[in-house]
């Protein structure tokens, strides 16, 4: 069983869909903040609340950090000023002396995806041998957890940010790029990446699968995916992959969120009880696809017999699960060593040559289809 490579064209686009949210970004007391970045400007930084002070950044730092060395009158302007400019005191001893942080926040989708923190990891090989630390939080796939943990990162003051996936949130595109540090999407490719991208076309991955089911055979296939983001551009590829090899999609299931292999045994017994003549269904999360291959083998069907599942996601289990799940996926580990070895330049005052880079699609082929 072997890998095979996409076929080796241009990554298609990924018409990531973007939304404005209901209200504006408030600042962290709920109120806008003199001074405060706004379309796009940087926030404040130690340097700029000593020029409003007419002080110097090392006077700044000492009334910030140990103010009994500081006038009472000095102190209290300055105080004034970091209260009003919306100035966050990092508590980072690092940030504190020069407006600077050794901590990278990445934000990951999924905790229990393989993929996610393999990419963080092989992000951390990269950054953490020059004294750089990671500080990991999950969005679990949620625009408002998404938005609160941006709306953190203003008085967090990192010194970059990675996301294992794209913003499509105008108002917290903006806030990202109001930071003024280095910014990491992954996870698809759009054409409008905040800051710097190392992804794949989300879409070839579904034509991809579509693609495979027609070289073997099937002709009714079915889709079980996220209603948005990456798993409706997936879907997006798949309908027009099974349109391009006159296939038929019989079955089609949304899953609003996903967080285990559950959701992946509950969405299979969903969709088989909508349209039980389905030969294959390709599943858009490697969590899904686990869960649907246990479910069909909890049913009694035969893989590929009764029933073929092809996963997205090249996790350690799609292999050791009999008899094995055909994924398609990437090579997480080598996207965060990318997406590290492109912040650290940026932190060090160097442009990438490629800011924007595509990552190549395998689908791997195992007992599953």
């Amino acid at each position: 069983m072997t890998d095979t490579g996409a076929a080796k064209r241009p990554p298609t686009i990924d018409d990531v869909l973007r939304l404005r949210a209901a209200e504006p970004l408030p600042s962290s007391d709920g109120d806008p903040v003199e001074g405060a970045a706004r379309d796009g400007a940087a926030p404040p930084r130690i340097v700029e609340i000593a020029r409003l002070a007419g002080v110097s950044p090392i006077t700044v730092s000492r009334a910030l950090r140990q103010p009994e060395k500081v006038a009472e009158a000095k102190r209290r302007k300055i105080l004034e000023i970091v209260e009003r400019t919306g100035y966050a005191t990092n508590p980072h001893a690092r940030a504190l002396r020069s407006g600077q942080s050794n901590i990278v926040a990445a934000f990951v989708s999924n905790l229990q995806s393989q993929q996610f923190c393999l990419a963080v990891q092989g992000c951390g090989e990269v950054l953490e041998p020059q004294g750089y630390q990671l500080m990991i939080g999950q969005t679990s796939y949620s625009y408002a957890k998404e938005t609160t943990m941006i709306q953190s990162l203003r008085e967090m003051r990192p010194a970059a940010v990675m996301f294992t996936g794209v913003i499509e949130i105008e108002e917290n595109r903006r806030a990202l790029r109001a930071l003024g540090i280095p910014i990491m999407e992954t996870w698809a490719y759009p054409r409008d990446p905040i800051d710097m991208l190392v992804g794949f076309s989300n879409i070839d991955s579904g034509r991809l699968a579509a693609e495979h089911f027609a070289e073997r055979g099937y002709r009714r296939i079915g889709f079980i995916g996220r209603r948005s983001g990456r798993g409706a551009l997936r879907l997006t590829g798949f309908r027009e992959g099974a349109r391009a090899a006159g296939l038929d999609i019989v079955a089609e299931l949304s899953v609003d969120g996903v967080s285990s292999m559950v959701d992946g045994r509950r969405a299979l017994g969903n969709l088989l009880s909508r349209n039980a003549a389905v030969e294959a269904v390709f599943c858009a999360n490697d969590l899904l696809a686990t869960g649907a291959l246990l479910e069909a083998r909890r049913l009694g069907m035969r893989l590929p017999d009764d029933i073929a599942i092809l996963g997205f996601g090249h996790n350690d289990i799609a292999e050791e699960l009999p008899p094995g799940l055909t994924t398609i996926g990437i090579d997480s580990r080598d996207l965060g060593r990318q997406a590290g070895s492109m912040i650290l330049q940026r932190m060090r005052g160097e442009m990438p040559s490629e800011p924007t880079r595509a990552v190549e699609l395998t689908l791997t082929r195992r007992g599953s289809s």
